[in-house]
């Protein structure tokens, strides 16, 4: 039986396309101030072309221009990192269970970041670049420890001994991101809140950075969609078809983590969403990684942004962290996951 994507070719891509473009304004219009659709087309108009809008749009202005609409944008790009990281990850790993959160790729980067946050590192013009910079390193040096010990334990890389060695560094990780908040006291409130995962105050100037990176690392990952194809039969397999196993593994690894300290360096800890989006898409449009890698890319887009919607609007006017709502659903998700991988 095919699937829904093999049956519609890339007609599924515009339902994908669609379906982003009304999440994405449904979540601009919607909030503590609820914005009608003309009036929030109107000012992100004249916002584009420069002219001023109307007096009687001024509150719309004041709310979506330097607010929303960045904090949107910048969700949007977040949620489709890490659903593309989450997929390579799934891709090169040979199991449903892996992403950032549950390897524990994030909890290094949130390790690396914190330290930023608590040493004050920054660089001339860019104050959150030290932070970003501290992720990507942490995150990529977190990965090699993990499967290193892994492969250790078991040559064969199994999902258990992954998740398993994932779960004790994310232990470790949260350890010692507590030894750094004692001794760094005067940072606690920004820290725990940054640990907590959100998106609020986020600027252009983030989605700027947020954009270069998913658009290189993005094009690279689905770039090597056969390679991760390959993957999935077999490593033995892949190089006899050709593919250079270990280059492909350590760019992956490479863009995977950029795409991890990036998105933990503006947005916090927010987990879950790598193993959620992909798993779901999978059942849509197959396995194989030339329409998965896609779709999982609008996809997590779209999750995270109805996400951050239900934590601005269930408890309107007080927020809650977008890590919470997005851990409650993953872990739904990641048990239904683990169970019926063990079924079979």
């Amino acid at each position: 039986m095919k699937r829904v994507g093999e049956h519609f070719g890339g007609w599924i891509y515009a339902v994908f396309a669609l379906i982003l473009v009304c999440v994405f304004f449904t979540c601009v219009c919607l909030g503590s101030v609820g914005i009608p659709l003309n009036e929030t087309l109107r000012v992100i108009s004249d916002a584009i072309s420069g002219k001023p809008s109307p007096e009687a749009y001024s509150l719309a202005r004041s709310v979506i221009v330097p607010i929303r609409l960045p904090r949107v944008i910048c969700v949007a790009l977040v949620g489709a990192s890490l659903a593309l990281a989450g997929a390579a990850m799934q891709g090169l790993l040979k199991n449903p269970l892996a992403d950032g959160s549950t390897v524990g790729v994030s909890s290094g980067a949130s390790l690396g970041a914190v330290l930023a946050i608590a040493l004050g590192i920054t660089f001339p013009g860019l104050p959150f670049a030290g932070t970003m910079i501290t992720a990507i390193l942490f995150a990529l040096l977190s990965l090699l420890i993990i499967l290193g010990l892994a492969f250790r334990l078991d040559r064969t890389l199994s999902t258990n001994t992954i998740i398993l060695i994932g779960v004790i560094f994310s232990m470790f990780a949260s350890s010692a991101i507590s030894v750094v908040i004692t001794f760094a006291s005067q940072h606690l409130k920004s820290i725990t809140f940054w640990t907590m995962g959100s998106l609020q105050g986020s600027s252009y100037r983030n989605a700027l950075v947020l954009a270069a990176t998913l658009a290189v690392a993005g094009t690279v990952l689905i770039g090597l969609s056969r390679e991760l194809n390959a993957f999935a039969v077999g490593e033995d397999n892949a190089r006899n078809i050709g593919v250079n196993v270990r280059r492909v593994r350590l760019t992956v690894l490479i863009m995977v983590s950029c795409l991890i300290g990036v998105c933990v360096s503006i947005g916090g800890s927010i987990g879950f969403v790598g193993l959620v989006t992909p798993h779901m898409v999978r059942r849509i449009v197959g396995p194989n990684h030339k329409r998965l890698m896609p779709a999982s890319l609008f996809s997590g887009a779209v999750f995270l942004m109805l996400s951050d919607l239900a934590a601005r609007t269930l408890f309107s006017p007080r927020e809650l962290p977008l890590g919470v709502v997005t851990s409650m659903v993953g872990a739904v998700v990641f048990v239904i996951v683990f169970f019926r991988t063990r079924r079979r």
